[in-house]
């Protein structure tokens, strides 16, 4: 293996040393894989308008989400079945967030529980949330994920169903004997049964609410005090109403594009998102970033900050702990280039002048409420 200089040349070394039903769940997308392209071409027509004669001797990254500083504005992502990339699974991306001092988001459906993933040491992490039917689950999942010192709930609102993933039908997916749904094995409801198709598509429709609406976002708040951030947001009707119910923030995502195919890239919907959401909660993204200048051009468009997802699990299947250090680092890296080559010395200097999309060249109007 030749030296890794970006982290998507984690995804081939990744495809080489994991079984093909492990990958292709990781790697695809929703039917035609349109959004999934999408997500990473739609950063690409986006271009810089870089300052020059700027004194960039210092560069200072830091920020605070939700209150909480961390070291850059790159946070992971929740990813379902971290030990099918790596037998440490969630226990090494935990200590490699805590390492690069930013946040982790634990998925509902990890591998490893939250008091487990609390037991490998200090730092800020979220619980990705899937509401089941049976709320007293939820309410003790919530209610554990708090008791270990998690600091917010990313609401997961675009999964009602399970998206058409057509590898995972190919392949029957179904977790390996060996994992378990950790969060969920004292409830009996750890275990993934085969299906005729996905076993996991199976396994939402069983267990996922389907009714969830905005009034459960706000019967989420009267179950806890951790802020709840709506994850799933690609319109400004849907971010006006999570400002309404409460929602502490927002993240614009297309699940990856694992869920509904030809929606927009999460970069193409986020000045929308922020437009409505008019400064009065803080608007996340992820999907698709890969580089330090798409975290920039996520900035410029207003988000506070990023989620990366499918590059941790690739880099997890290929080198465990030391290869989530390494894209961290990497995109840290990249980021404070871009800043430095940019003209800008700090987070708020990050402006909308410093970039121009596709709209600007077309002359259309930039989404204003």
């Amino acid at each position: 293996m030749g030296e890794i200089t970006n982290m998507m040349e984690y995804q081939a070394i990744a495809k080489q040393k994991l079984p093909k039903m492990a990958y292709d769940y990781y790697a695809s997308g929703a039917e035609d894989e349109w959004t999934l392209k999408e997500n990473r071409e739609a950063f690409s027509r986006i271009l810089f308008r870089p300052r020059i004669l700027i004194d960039v001797s210092t560069i200072d990254m830091t920020t605070s989400v939700l209150g909480l500083k961390i070291s850059m504005p790159i946070m992971i992502a929740p990813t379902a079945f971290q030990k099918m990339a790596h037998p440490e699974g969630e226990y090494a991306t935990a200590r490699a967030a805590a390492a690069a001092g930013t946040a982790m988001t634990l998925s509902s459906w990890a591998t490893s529980s939250v008091e487990e993933v609390a037991s490998t040491g200090p730092g800020i992490r979220f619980f990705q949330l899937y509401v089941y039917k049976d709320r007293k689950v939820v309410e003790q999942l919530v209610r554990r994920a708090e008791k270990a010192g998690f600091k917010a709930i990313a609401l997961t609102v675009d999964t009602p169903r399970l998206g058409r993933r057509e590898a995972d039908i190919k392949n029957r997916f179904v977790l390996p004997p060996n994992l378990t749904l950790k969060n969920f094995e004292g409830l009996d409801l750890g275990k993934m049964d085969q299906a005729a198709d996905s076993g996991l598509a199976s396994y939402v429709a069983g267990q996922i609410d389907r009714t969830l609406s905005w009034k459960d976002v706000k019967w989420l708040q009267t179950i806890t005090t951790m802020p709840i951030l709506v994850k799933g947001v690609i319109t400004a009707e849907d971010a006006r109403l999570a400002v309404h119910s409460g929602a502490a923030g927002i993240i614009v995502s297309n699940h990856g594009a694992r869920q509904l195919d030809y929606v927009p890239a999460t970069i193409s919907a986020l000045e929308e998102v922020v437009t409505a959401a008019q400064g009065r909660i803080p608007v996340f993204l992820d999907g698709g970033v890969r580089r330090g200048t798409d975290v920039f051009k996520a900035l410029a468009l207003g988000a506070a900050g990023v989620f990366i997802g499918r590059p941790v699990v690739f880099a997890l299947a290929a080198e465990g702990e030391a290869g989530v250090r390494n894209i961290l680092r990497m995109i840290r890296e990249e980021f404070e280039l871009t800043m430095a080559l940019g003209g800008c010395t700090k987070l708020s200097d990050i402006t909308r002048r410093h970039i121009f999309t596709e709209d600007d060249r077309l002359g259309r109007p930039v989404p204003r409420l």
